[in-house]
């Protein structure tokens, strides 16, 4: 039975956007509000969307065609996939995207055993609560934004920053209009489902051979994940236009726009206060990112090598950096053409 951290959710990567193939329909902009909270700025496409070109890399007659993915996206869109779809009815294989896995082979009647103590690790050590753990300044933003997204809930003051963080997240997103239904996947899996075709992983995977002492541990050591709950408060109550325009621009495959805007730091900044955690390191999770991005380049290249068609997933900002995952196999002699 695979055993998942629930922590590793954290992980999973601004002018308004002009360009657009179709018409497009688009949501009442909002201000900020009385309790001083900047709220949208700008219009969220709806409407039916192109999304980005694929990026190809390719050796001889073999090639490996990449999706840019990009979450949240706009919620009222629906995808004309038609070229995304063509490919992957011909694909020889397809990848899945890269990330990190923790798992531990524990019978299910252990694994249900140590459930009660997974919940206990989500909460902050000694039952403090999040005006105990956090500075005074931090505290009070979060104590700004809380009743917007979660109400009168008291259990949420419990709960560890850099889960707290990812739950503010995903409900700033939700009500920005992003992320709530997924485009991407929904595609990819009726493919292969109708072709019996299954996705080949490409995630790192760190086996936990101590899953109770692991949990022990945490709950124990925690983490130092100040930043990564910061960054999350940044993002809410100032990024929230910006994610917009970075979901509108994959929406329309204006890559321009996407490359024009800031880089993402929320995802960063909690994936580095797991990873740099000494519960991380006794259990060899150190250097992840290099890790992680190793393991899909030698899964991409075994297929490039074998396959005639492959498809593949990647976040759009990996192939919108010059030193991105694609950079590696172009210095190995491969052709990279990125999408016009």
């Amino acid at each position: 039975m695979r055993f998942l951290f629930a922590l590793m959710a954290c992980w999973c990567l601004a002018s308004p956007v002009m360009a657009q193939s179709s018409p497009v329909e688009s949501t009442p902009a909002q201000h900020i509000d009385s309790e001083g909270v900047l709220e949208l700025e700008t219009m969220v496409v709806t409407g039916a969307q192109p999304g980005p070109g694929m990026w190809k890399v390719s050796k001889g007659d073999h090639g490996l065609w990449v999706l840019g993915t990009l979450s949240p996206l706009p919620s009222g869109i629906s995808w004309k996939s038609d070229e995304v779809r063509s490919i992957l009815e011909q694909a020889d294989q397809v990848l899945g995207m890269p990330g990190l896995v923790l798992d531990a082979d524990i019978g299910v009647f252990k694994g249900l055993m140590l459930l009660p103590s997974a919940l206990k690790a989500g909460k902050n050590p000694e039952g403090k609560t999040l005006s105990e753990v956090l500075p005074a300044d931090v505290y009070a933003r979060w104590a700004a934004l809380k009743p917007r997204y979660f109400g009168k809930d008291k259990g949420i003051e419990k709960k560890r920053p850099i889960l707290v963080a990812n739950e503010l997240y995903a409900k700033a997103n939700r009500k920005a209009g992003l992320g709530q239904k997924p485009v991407i996947t929904p595609v990819i899996e009726a493919v292969l489902k109708q072709r019996k075709m299954k996705i080949t992983p490409t995630t790192l995977k760190i086996v936990i051979d101590d899953p109770k002492a692991a949990i022990k541990d945490f709950t124990r050591e925690g983490v130092n994940d100040l930043e990564c709950f910061r960054a999350s408060l940044d993002r809410v109550e100032k990024d929230i236009p910006e994610m917009v325009d970075r979901a509108n621009a994959w929406s329309v495959g204006d890559l321009d726009a996407l490359r024009a805007l800031p880089s993402e730091k929320q995802a960063g900044a909690c994936l580095s206060a797991l990873t740099s955690s000494e519960f991380a390191r006794k259990r060899g999770m150190s250097d992840v990112e290099a890790r992680v991005r190793a393991q899909w380049l030698k899964t991409a290249e075994e297929a490039l090598q074998k396959n005639r068609i492959t498809f593949a997933i990647l976040p759009i900002a990996e192939l919108l950096k010059p030193d991105g995952y694609l950079s590696y196999l172009q210095v190995k002699g491969y052709q990279v053409e990125a999408p016009l």
